[in-house]
C-alpha cells in the first residue's frame, strides 16, 4: 500500500527515467569528521555523485565548509588559548547559543584549527581522524570535485547549502554573491552544471534565481518554518498550492525523511504532489545508526548500532525519490543499484 503513490507515478513518468543521485551528506560523514577534505574524498571514492558543503563566511568574507558557523563542536577551537576571548553568545535564527563563530575569525585564523568528529558517542571510530584536517574553503571543495572528475571519469558535483543567509546579511556578510561568483569562476552557471544550491530559507533562493542558472533546492523540515519568515511553516509549503509556488523559483525540494514517511503509518502524498508540481525530491538524511533510522529499520536497542539503512533507502527509492542525502555514500550507491535492478529503472 505504501508503495502505490511512487510506483504509480514512476510508470512512464519522465523524471523517473533519470538516475537517482547519491548526495554525500557533509561528505562520507559516517566514516570521517564532517565537512573535511578527508570526508569529501572518501565520499568520492565510494561513488557519490555529489558532495555537500554547508557554507558559512569568515570575518574576511571567505566561504568555508561547516555545518554551522558555531564551530565549538566540530573543531579544536576550545583548545586554543589565543582564541579564548572570541567565545561569544549569539542569537541566530531565534536560537541563542554560546561558542566560537566563523564570522569572528579570518580565514588564516580558521586554518590554524583542526576538525574533529561531531558525534563521538555515536561514531567513536571517526575520532581517530580528529586533528588531521583543516576547515576547507569552497574553493578547495570545488578544486577537489574537478580533480576527482578528471581522475575518475565521473562527473562529481557539489551541492552547497547557504546557511543562515538572513543572519549573515544582517551582519554585513551576505553569502549569495560570494557563492555565485565562485561558481561562475568554476564555469558553473548553467542549468545542467553539476551543482545544486540548497537553502532552508525562501527569499535567498528567490534572489539566487535572479543571479544564477544553477538549479535551486528548497529545503524543508518536518517542524518549524523558514527563518526569513517568508512562509508561515514548511507544512504550509507542501500543500499542492504551496508546492506550485515553490516551483516558480526552485528545481526541487529537499524534505526531511519523515515528511515522506512518518515514523508510523502510511507514506504521505508528498512525492506525488511534488512531482505533479514539476519538482524533484532529494530527501535528507539516511544514516546507518539506529538513533536516526525509522523504527521499522532499526536493529537492536543500541542507538549507535547500525540498522538496515540499505533497506530504508531502497524503500524510499521505490516510493519515487529522485535523489537522497546520506552519511554513508557507499551504502547509498549499493541501494540505488539494487533498486535499479529490481525495478528495471534505466540507469537507476
Amino acid at each position: 500500500m505504501l508503495m502505490v503513490p511512487g510506483v504509480a507515478l514512476g510508470q512512464g513518468h519522465a523524471m523517473h527515467t533519470d538516475k537517482v543521485i547519491v548526495i554525500a551528506h557533509r561528505g562520507a560523514s559516517g566514516e570521517r569528521p564532517e565537512h573535511t577534505l578527508l570526508s569529501y574524498t572518501r565520499a568520492i571514492e565510494q561513488g557519490a555523485d555529489f558532495i555537500e558543503p554547508d557554507l558559512v563566511p569568515t570575518k574576511d568574507g571567505v566561504l568555508v565548509a561547516r555545518h554551522e558557523n558555531n564551530i565549538t563542536e566540530t573543531t579544536d577551537v576550545a583548545n586554543h588559548p589565543e582564541f579564548a576571548a572570541r567565545k561569544a553568545t549569539k542569537t541566530i535564527d531565534g536560537e541563542t547559543m554560546t561558542g566560537w563563530f566563523t564570522e569572528d575569525f579570518t580565514l588564516a585564523e580558521l586554518k590554524t584549527l583542526r576538525a574533529r568528529e561531531r558525534l563521538p558517542k555515536l561514531r567513536p571510530e571517526n575520532t581517530k581522524f580528529d586533528g588531521q584536517a583543516e576547515i576547507p574553503t569552497l574553493d578547495e571543495v570545488i578544486a577537489l570535485a574537478k580533480k576527482a572528475s578528471k581522475e575518475t571519469g565521473r562527473t562529481i558535483g557539489i551541492y552547497p547549502e547557504t546557511k543562515h543567509p538572513t543572519y549573515f546579511a544582517s551582519i554585513g556578510l551576505p553569502v549569495e554573491q560570494r557563492l555565485v561568483d565562485k561558481l561562475k569562476a568554476a564555469g558553473w552557471d548553467r542549468a545542467d552544471a553539476p551543482v545544486f544550491i540548497q537553502s532552508f530559507e525562501v527569499n535567498n533562493l528567490k534572489k539566487l534565481r535572479t543571479m544564477t542558472k544553477v538549479r535551486l533546492i528548497q529545503l524543508m523540515a518536518g517542524a518549524g518554518g523558514p527563518a526569513d519568515g517568508a512562509q508561515p511553516s514548511y507544512k504550509a509549503m507542501i500543500t499542492p498550492e504551496g508546492l506550485k509556488a515553490v516551483a516558480t523559483y526552485a528545481y526541487g525540494i529537499g524534505p526531511e525523511l519523515t515528511m515522506i514517511q512518518p515514523a508510523s503509518g502510511p507514506a504521505t502524498t508528498l512525492i506525488a504532489d511534488a512531482h505533479a508540481a514539476g519538482l524533484k525530491l532529494h530527501p535528507w538524511t539516511f544514516r546507518a545508526e539506529n538513533f536516526f533510522l525509522l523504527p521499522s529499520y532499526r536493529s537492536g536497542a543500541n542507538p549507535a548500532e547500525h540498522g538496515r539503512i540499505k533497506e530504508e533507502i531502497e524503500y524510499f527509492i521505490g516510493l519515487g525519490v529522485d535523489g537522497f542525502f546520506t552519511d554513508f555514500p557507499y551504502i547509498g550507491v549499493e541501494a540505488r543499484d539494487a533498486a535499479a535492478g529490481s525495478h528495471g529503472r534505466a540507469g537507476g
